[in-house]
């Protein structure tokens, strides 16, 4: 493999692994939203 082609594959290495790394970061880190319960706002609906 010459230089090139090894510089190309870890640079893409790193773009992808940083890029899952930040969104998993993300994912765990953002509050859930308040959200009303959808089925305590229908008790009172006649079924």
């Amino acid at each position: 493999m010459n230089s090139s082609a090894l510089a190309f594959m870890l640079i893409t290495y790193i773009v992808v692994i940083g890029a899952t790394g930040y969104f998993f970061y993300l994912a765990l880190t953002t509050k859930p939203h308040d959200e009303p319960d959808s089925f305590t706002e229908n008790d009172n609906v006649p079924r």
